[in-house]
């Protein structure tokens, strides 16, 4: 069992008052569960369950500091499975359990908690720790005017490829306006796991957000093309950016555009910005890829990061002004916090006004959802705040 103990006295936890009935029997297991949503929260602790027979079980996260593998303790004379673990108010982790029988391993979402996360990599199951819930923004709402999807393709000499990009025009769209433009890098992505367009709708309803029209890019090789990638920052601003300010009716200024990104699609962002100066006037990046060394070469990222840690070693000795205004934000339970959490000055030095948020959760797409109304909103502010020139 893994815990945290803090002074004070604090209630018996659910898990021990069933342990103190020995011996246990299966009938008080079943109303333990029927009683309990799981993982279990009482306060900071969390309880995380198992029920099945097994030789061992492992809760597998990727929480920063911490084993990646935690074991769970067999209740007495059961079959249930327990480890505790307590997490800092507002926290929210994704995680599996790992089962050990008969000398074979498997990994498997927590058949008790029918909370789930997807990203392009399959599903998790997820905790929600006390403090933590869904922000409403990010729920689908009637009452707010839905703006409407369309895909196009833009021929890309740069990247020698058909490229598709999905538009979004807000609710009310009128060719007589003026619209701030955001380019979303891995924009298939946030819309599919991040809620990008309900999140859109909900903040154009409420006056959070300006109005504005994005276009939500997809990679074809992304190792390679948001690797500081001179093709890929040319499709961008020569080519997808005239086409869209040819056909619609953007604002045209750098302070009507923003690119934004995350993890790779963060370097992404930033590198394009740096190859193109005074084209964007913002950014918004999460959980940037941004790795760099101080001393030797040894980055720890494999060979898809060479290209990013010669490009962030390259920025660090010479920061420039890529943007007037930068949001950055970051999970304290990913391994790239230590880097954003080092470049936030490294921005600011270059002159560039920096807003910087940190978050109790991983590297997934949830949490990067859960930070675009801070960002779109400083950003793009409401249009009783802001006027684009």
């Amino acid at each position: 069992m893994t815990t945290v103990s803090r002074p004070g006295v604090r209630r018996k936890l659910a898990i021990n008052r069933l342990r103190d009935r020995r011996p246990v029997e299966a009938a008080a297991v079943d109303r333990f569960l029927a009683r309990h949503q799981v993982p279990i929260v009482e306060g900071a602790r969390c309880t995380f369950l198992y029920r099945g027979e097994a030789d061992e079980v492992f809760l597998t996260h990727r929480i920063f500091g911490l084993p990646d593998h935690l074991a769970l303790r067999r209740l007495h004379g059961t079959d249930l499975w327990y480890a505790v673990l307590e997490l800092p108010d507002g926290s929210r982790v994704e995680y599996q359990l790992e089962v050990v029988r008969g000398g074979h391993r498997m990994r498997i979402n927590d058949p008790l908690n029918p909370r789930l996360a997807h990203s392009p990599l399959g599903s998790s199951s997820v905790c929600y720790a006390h403090g933590y819930s869904v922000p409403d923004w990010a729920v689908f709402d009637t009452d707010a005017r839905p703006g409407s999807l369309a895909d196009i393709v833009v021929p890309s000499r740069a990247l020698r490829r058909d490229c598709p990009v999905t538009l979004y025009r807000p609710a009310r769209f009128r060719r007589t306006g003026r619209y701030p433009l955001l380019i979303v890098h891995d924009g298939g992505d946030y819309l599919r796991y991040a809620a990008a367009k309900t999140v859109l709708d909900n903040l154009i309803h409420t006056l959070d957000v300006a109005p504005l029209v994005a276009a939500f890019v997809s990679p074809g090789d992304r190792l390679a093309e948001y690797a500081n990638s001179a093709a890929h920052a040319r499709y961008l601003t020569a080519e997808l950016l005239p086409r869209l300010e040819a056909e619609l009716p953007l604002a045209g200024t750098p302070s009507g555009r923003c690119l934004m990104g995350s993890s790779f699609g963060a370097v992404a962002a930033l590198s394009t910005a740096y190859r193109h100066p005074k084209v964007y006037g913002s950014l918004l990046v999460q959980s940037g890829s941004f790795v760099f060394t101080d001393i030797g070469h040894d980055h720890g990222g494999g060979p898809p990061f060479e290209p990013v840690v010669r490009f962030v070693n390259r920025y660090r000795a010479a920061p420039r002004r890529v943007a007037d205004r930068m949001f950055v934000s970051c999970g304290v339970y990913e391994p790239l916090i230590v880097p954003n959490r080092s470049m936030v000055p490294v921005f600011e030095a270059a002159g560039m006004a920096v807003r910087y948020v940190e978050a109790r959760d991983g590297h997934s797409w949830e949490n990067w959802r859960d930070r675009l109304r801070e960002g779109l909103s400083w950003i793009f502010p409401g249009p009783q705040k802001y006027v684009y020139e």
